[in-house]
């Protein structure tokens, strides 16, 4: 009799401690697993961004095209999205036309701000803005030379304390916060709180994640 009851006891607690789909651990969610927002196959949880005179937005073998806008076209994020300790990870790529091939605009706590890759020309990397100064006037800016055609990796970081970019694992943004304060250009206030756009040119998203981060 008591064996049977052993054995009760024992199948009770491995329902509880194995839940149907795995343990405990794998049962519970994981805010540091990348979370994927495009599945490659439709928009999902993101809408056009309405800037008035956007291009052609369409999905096209697994990537997002965002076809070249007068001046602009975009796509925002309507889901949840954290404001603060969380790593953007996605892959760019400019079809055609010479600017800003991802402007990935996203919040820091209460404020906005941009990520800008490719503009200005086509090469300028930066955030905009910092302190009223866009991507080609602040202390972030950099050249970098983008060719058309190529996939290019993107990953951003934002903490308490800063923001981080990467292009291809090469970090190109290292700012501290301070007492900084960070906005947007009113041309990209629709992106917000957390939107990809690109100026007179067509350009291809994928793989676009999201994760929590330590501080």
């Amino acid at each position: 009799m008591i064996i049977l009851h052993l054995l009760a006891a024992l199948l009770s607690w491995q329902v509880w401690a194995a839940p149907p789909g795995g343990s405990i651990r794998d049962s519970a969610e994981d805010s540091t697993v990348a979370r994927s927002l495009f599945d490659g196959k439709s928009l999902g949880q993101w809408v056009v961004t309405d800037f008035g005179s956007e291009g052609l937005v369409r999905i096209r073998e697994g990537a997002l095209i965002l076809g070249a806008g007068n001046p602009m076209t975009g796509v925002t994020w309507t889901g949840e999205f954290p404001s603060v300790n969380y790593e953007i990870n996605l892959e760019a790529m400019r079809i055609d036309g010479s600017d800003f091939f991802a402007a990935v605009t996203f919040p820091v706590k209460d404020d906005p701000c941009t990520l800008v890759v490719g503009g200005w020309g086509g090469g300028v990397v930066g955030l905009s803005s910092i302190d009223g100064y866009d991507a080609s006037e602040n202390e972030t800016s950099t050249w970098e030379r983008f060719e058309s055609g190529r996939w290019y990796a993107v990953r951003l970081r934002v903490t308490d304390a800063k923001i981080e970019a990467w292009i291809d694992g090469r970090q190109i943004v290292d700012f501290e916060i301070g007492g900084h304060r960070l906005s947007v250009r009113v041309e990209v206030e629709r992106s917000r709180p957390f939107g990809i756009a690109t100026y007179r040119t067509t350009g291809a998203l994928r793989n676009i994640t999201v994760q929590s981060v330590g501080r």
